[in-house]
């Protein structure tokens, strides 16, 4: 009977210990379904994004699984130039004629086009099935908290720079992406570093959310460092390296007051 009596008191101290216990971390893939929706995702599904970036005047399409990225632009002889990448492949197009490009040309109109075109989406291509997601904590950066969440890269499908390594930093009210890392430059022979990009000039068009980035390095950093940044932003201990600036963003899509895009051209 001894033993009876004391059940009541065990289970309260159990159940008062899990009410005090934390909340459980939430999986990487809620976090990022939830930041991509907050961003406008689902607009960018099947839309035309055009904008300028650093001279260059980009267009983005996307209709489901096709895409076509391009950016045009005048080489030194004044000559116009586009320069493409699709399901098919990357091309370039000098005047309005194809020409032919080597492995290491084609590599490099890739690297360009879809380098800022991912950046500028984000979080959308996060959906990708090459993303392997991690949750990685919680952090808090001038007051606000925040969800931080690693990214690696399946090598199938992953694009050439598979092995880059990135992390965002989502907030835990709203999941707007204010600051992102990424490791470049992972695989054997390249040079690395870190960049750190923290969000201004924030706006929405047509229900998606575009920002312009302050850029950082810290050279000390490493790739599995990187969760050190937003300590090192607050202690003004970073060296900025440029500004990312999108100008002239319009976005129009299907579900968009000027109706349906003609995507795939």
């Amino acid at each position: 009977m001894r033993h009876l009596a004391l059940l009541p008191t065990a289970a309260l101290m159990l159940l008062l210990g899990a009410c005090g216990a934390p909340a459980p971390s939430p999986s990487a893939e809620a976090v990022i379904d939830s930041a991509r929706a907050a961003h406008g995702a689902p607009v960018l599904d099947r839309a035309l994004v055009t904008f300028d970036f650093r001279g260059d005047a980009y267009r983005l399409r996307q209709d489901g699984g096709a895409f076509h990225y391009r950016r045009a632009y005048a080489d030194p002889l004044g000559r116009p130039v586009v320069e493409g990448l699709t399901n098919d492949g990357p091309y370039r197009a000098v005047e309005g004629d194809t020409v032919t490009l080597s492995p290491s040309e084609q590599s490099a109109v890739e690297t360009t086009v879809n380098s800022v075109a991912y950046f500028t989406l984000l979080p959308a291509p996060l959906g990708d099935p090459a993303v392997q997601p991690s949750y990685s904590g919680r952090d808090t950066i001038d007051g606000v908290p925040y969800h931080r969440v690693e990214v690696t890269f399946r090598q199938e499908g992953g694009g050439a720079d598979w092995q880059d390594v990135f992390v965002y930093w989502f907030r835990t009210d709203t999941y707007a992406m204010d600051y992102l890392a990424y490791a470049y430059g992972q695989g054997p022979d390249e040079e690395a570093g870190t960049r750190f990009r923290a969000a201004y000039d924030v706006r929405r068009r047509t229900g998606v959310r575009v920002a312009d980035y302050h850029n950082y390095t810290a050279d000390t950093l490493a790739a599995d460092q990187m969760a050190q940044y937003p300590d090192l932003l607050e202690k003004d201990a970073l060296e900025q390296v440029s500004e990312i600036e999108v100008d002239s963003v319009q976005v129009r899509s299907d579900k968009g007051e000027h109706g349906p895009v003609e995507l795939l051209n």
